[in-house]
């Protein structure tokens, strides 16, 4: 059997609880892919993009639903080896990979050289999406996983000072008929890295060369410090409690609303106490 072929294969056997089935239920449940879609695939060079691309290739070839999946990655300005490396497992996972250039890395280091990693972020976004609007793609599929969203729900809690979450999909506010979506959303990052370890594969990081300049202070800047942190902050804790990363997910889906002191809807703010007094006289 081909190396590819027997990938494809623990996608669906071996991993099939943790990966493929998690995979399939956030595709259902938060009904992510639907007929006559044409989805731009995002491929960055790490695990989860390259795992994401392999379980839309399967639910392509073995789904219900008929949709179009055009595979993309975007070289911001990688060095040779790793754009190379790229174009290999890309092979490797027999994945047919469109790369296109651009000088991002270039531009956001000379935007802001302490700390280019949120413009570089931002410039990836818009890249990206352009690209997806000249394929003629109404979605774009992002290799975000369940790990990624429990990090993003504390980093809101502890330094943002609100509640909210990454969601598995959304609509883009600068780009029409263009929506988000993230398969992986119910895909835990362990599973992830032993699908990638049982199969002997090896994915590029960051790969960005400014990394050695950068100035990634936990106190300071921000965003790649303190998303460390919060998967510190986990991993202690699944120490204690396995479940907890489980139970922050659950809370996400059973808010109180009797229970809490006000909330934001498009903009607008309500405070408990709007509906305090009408309550009481009900009761």
């Amino acid at each position: 059997m081909e190396r590819y072929k027997e990938i494809e294969r623990s996608i669906i056997k071996k991993f099939r609880k943790d990966i493929w089935h998690n995979f399939t239920k956030a595709i259902n449940d938060y009904q992510l892919i639907k007929e006559n879609d044409k989805i731009m695939v995002c491929i960055s060079g790490g695990k989860d993009s390259f795992l994401l691309a392999k379980c839309i290739q399967e639910l392509q070839r073995h789904g219900k639903i008929k949709f179009e999946a055009h595979y993309v990655s975007m070289n911001p300005g990688y060095n040779e080896v790793n754009k190379n490396k790229i174009i290999e497992n890309a092979k490797i996972l027999d994945i047919p990979l469109e790369m296109f250039e651009s000088d991002i890395f270039e531009v956001a280091r000379k935007l802001n050289y302490d700390n280019p990693c949120y413009m570089c972020a931002r410039m990836r976004r818009g890249h990206l999406y352009s690209k997806a609007q000249e394929l003629g793609c109404n979605k774009i599929a992002l290799g975000h996983h369940f790990d990624d969203v429990i990090e993003t729900t504390l980093l809101s809690l502890f330094y943002g000072a609100e509640i909210k979450t990454m969601m598995p999909k959304l609509h883009s506010d600068n780009f029409a008929n263009l929506e988000l979506i993230r398969p992986l959303y119910l895909v835990k990052e362990s599973a992830i890295k032993a699908w990638r370890d049982f199969n002997n594969l090896e994915f590029i990081n960051c790969a960005c060369p400014l990394t050695d300049n950068c100035v990634i202070n936990t106190d300071n800047d921000e965003e790649i410090g303190r998303r460390q942190a919060m998967k510190n902050l986990i991993y202690k804790l699944r120490g204690e409690r396995k479940n907890i990363d489980n139970n922050i997910f659950t809370a996400l889906n059973n808010i109180n609303m009797n229970c809490i002191l006000g909330y934001k809807k498009d903009g607008n703010y309500t405070s408990f106490l709007d509906e305090y007094e009408d309550t009481f006289k009900k009761e």
